[in-house]
């Protein structure tokens, strides 16, 4: 009976440590994963009702170490929508969605490497994504607050990640945490709705999700 179930294919992708495997372990497990492990690759699946069918959606984790710059790209043939993720108390990887500055020593000067959204759109350039902001539990998290402030840094505000999301034309931005659950039903059903959308008609109609 599932082998007939149609199959939504989402890749995650995003800086590494910034809380995409637990975004998918805690969607699909309702559980979230104490320790860290980095990824390599994995996948996992879920049923869904779309307009009352069930569909098969299919996750792909990536790893976002500039190890596997040439392995990751291995998953996306066949995706129907990406999520690309940054953290929302790591502003590197919010600016990584765009582009990574990178200092190779041997050469003694600076190289800007195209990252998230140049290669997904390299590889599926039709393909529409959502722009995730994970880890929003950790906003008010004290010890997080307290390194931020030693550290000179920022936090990325909801409507930083709404303007790049505009400006990059992702379908929407979303906000989630994997550790309370915050935001994460809604970050896989935008993306359904997104994947099911006909090119043309994602930006004025949507399909019922149950």
């Amino acid at each position: 009976m599932t082998d007939n179930l149609r199959t939504i294919k989402c890749v995650v992708v995003g800086d590494g440590a910034v809380g995409k495997t637990c975004l998918l372990i805690s969607y699909t497990t309702n559980k979230f994963p104490m320790d860290y492990v980095p990824t390599v690759f994995d996948n996992y699946a879920v049923t869904v009702m779309v307009g009352g069918e069930p569909y098969t959606l299919g996750l792909f984790d990536t790893a976002g170490q500039e190890d596997y710059d040439r392995l990751r790209p291995l998953s996306y043939p066949q995706t129907d929508v990406y999520l690309i993720c940054f953290s929302v108390v790591n502003s590197t990887s919010f600016v990584n969605v765009e582009e990574k500055l990178s200092c190779l020593s041997l050469y003694k000067h600076s190289v800007f490497y195209s990252q998230w959204v140049p290669e997904i759109r390299h590889h599926s350039p039709k393909v529409p994504f959502l722009l995730v902001g994970t880890q929003i539990d950790l906003r008010d998290e004290g010890a997080t607050i307290t390194r931020l402030h030693n550290d000179k840094a920022k936090m990325v505000s909801s409507d930083q990640g709404k303007k790049l999301a505009e400006r990059l034309k992702a379908v929407k931005y979303q906000e989630c945490s994997a550790l309370t659950q915050k935001g994460l039903k809604d970050v896989f059903d935008e993306a359904i709705l997104a994947a099911l959308r006909p090119p043309t008609d994602r930006k004025n109609k949507r399909c019922c999700l149950l």
